[in-house]
């Protein structure tokens, strides 16, 4: 399958929030929606490890204002590696673990085929929990949550499939929603580079797994997304999940404007 052309959404710089231990934290703001609105900037942000947060990076956080923080992690993730330091900046905070645990390398289609991998593993992911990411999203929808962050560890396959749910719900165009998704290709070397400078039990545990769970293919989203949208739109499914008309009609009160 050839690679889908997409929009430039990564050259704006208020895209990428930048951070030195944290790689992948990036505002959801300027993707236009098929009904000629845009979504808001500094109200809805994805991100990766916030476990890892700095002291420097925590003061970045601060200008956020951020009011909810959304972990996506596991049980066993979140007790072996820690949370959002609430203690040093307060948010309310929702543990959706929306895997059990993590794919391991025997699982799904060979992982030498990324495309083939990740489509697998997204469509297993939601097969598995739909509750759960109905639940991150009514969570979101709540008033006064925004602004809000909602992340899992590399913020690239679980975070990339909530993001694909709101966008979606959104009425985001479906390029958009795969562009977005494919910057975390980039965070990804970002991390690389991080942890062979600053976190070598990290780069061993990266070094030793297989490069398909660290792509971010905008074929393999593409491709969810069209499966997903066969009888319907992203809407639609979302509100398969079991989530609520009222928390979509709330988010795009909040989320959306008209372009200036």
């Amino acid at each position: 399958m050839a690679s889908p052309t997409l929009p430039d959404v990564g050259s704006d710089p208020r895209r990428l929030v930048p951070m030195h231990a944290v790689h992948n934290f990036r505002d959801l703001g300027g993707y236009p929606t098929t009904d000629g609105r845009t979504t808001r900037w500094q109200r809805l942000y994805r991100a990766d490890g916030l476990y890892r947060l700095t002291p420097a990076d925590l003061e970045v956080v601060r200008t956020l204002g951020l009011q909810t923080v959304i972990d996506l992690r596991s049980d066993a993730e979140l007790e072996a590696r820690g949370t959002f330091p609430r203690a040093q900046h307060p948010v309310v905070f929702h543990h959706v673990p929306v895997l059990d645990s993590t794919w391991n390398h025997n699982e799904g289609p060979n992982t030498d085929d990324a495309v083939s991998f990740l489509e697998w593993a997204y469509h297993d992911m939601l097969r598995g929990g739909p509750e759960h990411f109905a639940r991150a999203i009514e969570h979101l929808s709540r008033p006064g949550a925004l602004p809000a962050v909602f992340h899992c560890a590399a913020g690239k396959d679980r975070t990339g499939v909530l993001a694909m749910l709101l966008l979606g719900s959104l009425g985001v165009a479906h390029e958009y929603i795969v562009a977005d998704y494919a910057l975390t290709g980039e965070s990804i070397e970002r991390m690389r580079v991080w942890a062979q400078r600053e976190a070598p039990e990290m780069w061993a545990s990266m070094a030793d797994t297989p490069s398909a769970f660290f792509a971010a293919a905008p074929e393999a989203m593409a491709r969810v997304i069209d499966s997903l949208c066969a009888n319907g739109s992203l809407r639609d499914y979302t509100l398969s999940l079991g989530v609520s008309p009222d928390a979509l009609e709330r988010l795009a009160d909040q989320l959306l404007e008209q372009p200036e």
